[in-house]
């Protein structure tokens, strides 16, 4: 009797277990099927295959919070109605500013139609462009804009973070509010998640302030809506004729992350004033529409025409998911083929595909001095690990690695020939050329260039450069642990 008990029990075990195994068969193929469903990179579709396989229910869950790159069916129809709206306005625009691109050299006119193709914004010339590279003087200036603004101030950051110069940008914005002038505050849920739990947002619409914050994190809704997708961009826009814009959020260096080891963060940005502040207005303006459950439709929204105030030609360059997709990556990959005597990149993180890599190390082999500058500490220890797996490649084919140690250099640029820079909120890596919602503004300017070429210059001479023979001699197991963290790079 008890024999043929045992016998039962082992028989509804492996019925369980073949059950089980058979299930977890069919799901991870499922997947897998998803996976190759959709087209993209084969690095990331081999990475999610490998995850998925090796840890199924880590993997799969994973991969349905972060795997596609869907915001959300409802909000996609909302971008894709808005969109063709918009399209009617930027038409005008490129038709208004058509004569601008003859004034630029022959070679830097057919980069900069790619920079305005799908829907994007044309090159505009009577500029002032102005770098600015210290963050607690940027800060001070943002309340000197808010004190000295007339009609409108509007805002678009990834971060708010509470303390220090930031809650001085605040208070200042209150007061504006109060003598009438129009605010707008939109800021990315994730990034500025502290500031939303935060007394601001109660004591901004107190005051009269409209706060709308984007891609709200959803519990229930990751199967409609991937997770990290974030609006990553850093605008501020007074009165219609000034913009701000480039890596820093409003964070005070001296009291943000400063528990993750890796010092105060060092950023750049830019004012400019005339013209271009028009494509900023609109991309805000788009982003708030978008962003904004209470509207509908993108009308009524066409900006006013910003005087001209100097002879710099620039163009406004946003990008993201949905709309515009990949033109950022063809911009980035079209200015280093266009490179041929200079090529200067500044990014925190570090995570190219195939494509990219390939486009530096030709760059580099064809005689072109290509430098790229990271910083030594990064605050994620993942991308740090990842960055380094692609030095030996990079340093083989004659790239100049600098590692900086004064911070953690949060700022994002491209600088070709000393002619023309790209520079924004973008980093070079995966997540803001094809996942985040970013903004960069192309400068076609002499002038400008050596004022960044200078900067570049300051950032090196606090930075180490790796040497080629000695990482060749690096251990064997941080060899393997950057292997390691590479295999991770299509997804961070």
């Amino acid at each position: 009797m008890n024999d043929l008990l045992n016998l039962f029990i082992h028989s509804t075990f492996d019925m369980k277990l073949n059950g089980l195994l058979l299930f977890h068969f069919l799901l991870v193929t499922y997947f897998i099927g998803v996976i190759i469903s959709v087209r993209r990179p084969v690095g990331v579709a081999f990475a999610w295959i490998f995850i998925v396989m090796t840890f199924p229910v880590v993997g799969i869950s994973l991969y349905v919070l972060i795997g596609e790159r869907p915001v959300g069916r409802k909000l996609t129809r909302k971008i894709i109605r808005m969109n063709r709206e918009y399209e009617k306005i930027t038409e005008d625009m490129r038709i208004m500013y058509a004569g601008d691109r003859l004034k630029l050299p022959i070679e830097a006119r057919s980069f900069s139609l790619l920079a305005e193709s799908n829907n994007g914004t044309p090159v505009v010339a009577g500029n002032k462009v102005e770098l600015h590279t210290n963050s607690l003087q940027i800060l001070q200036l943002f309340i000197d804009e808010i004190n000295q603004a007339k009609e409108s101030l509007h805002l678009e950051f990834y971060i708010w973070a509470l303390g220090g110069d930031a809650d001085r940008v605040g208070e200042a914005l209150i007061a504006a509010s109060k003598r009438g002038v129009e605010c707008k505050v939109l800021l990315d849920s994730l990034g500025s998640s502290a500031w939303f739990k935060s007394r601001w947002p109660a004591r901004f619409r107190n005051a009269g302030i409209q706060v709308t914050e984007a891609l709200p994190i959803q519990i229930g809704r990751f199967q409609f809506r991937r997770a990290d997708l974030r609006l990553h961009r850093k605008i501020f826009i007074i009165d219609n004729a000034v913009v701000w814009t480039g890596s820093m959020n409003l964070v005070d260096p001296r009291t943000f992350k400063q528990d993750s080891g890796v010092g105060e963060w060092v950023d750049a940005m830019v004012r400019v004033e005339g013209p271009i502040a028009t494509q900023f207005e609109l991309t805000f303006a788009f982003d708030w529409s978008v962003d904004n459950p209470s509207i509908t439709h993108f009308r009524d929204q066409k900006p006013r025409k910003a005087p001209h105030e100097g002879g710099v030609i620039a163009q406004e360059l946003a990008s993201g998911p949905v709309y515009r997709d990949d033109i950022l990556y063809q911009v980035m990959l079209s200015a280093i083929i266009d490179a041929e005597e200079e090529l200067t990149i500044t990014t925190p993180y570090f995570g190219p595909d195939d494509g990219l890599m390939q486009a530096l190390m030709a760059t580099a082999r064809r005689g072109v001095k290509v430098t790229l500058i990271v910083p030594k500490l990064n605050d994620s220890k993942l991308v740090a690990w990842s960055s380094r797996s692609y030095y030996a490649d990079l340093l083989n084919s004659g790239v100049c690695i600098a590692e900086f140690h004064g911070g953690l250099l949060h700022t994002k640029s491209l600088l070709v020939d000393q002619k023309a820079a790209i520079f924004g909120s973008v980093n070079f890596d995966q997540r803001s050329l094809r996942l985040n919602f970013e903004i960069s503004l192309i400068v076609y300017d002499e002038v400008f260039c050596a004022g960044l070429e200078k900067l570049v210059e300051s950032y090196i001479a606090q930075s180490n450069f790796v040497d080629p023979k000695a990482w060749a001699k690096r251990p064997k197991w941080q060899h393997y642990l950057e292997n390691a963290a590479h295999l991770t790079s299509p997804l961070l």
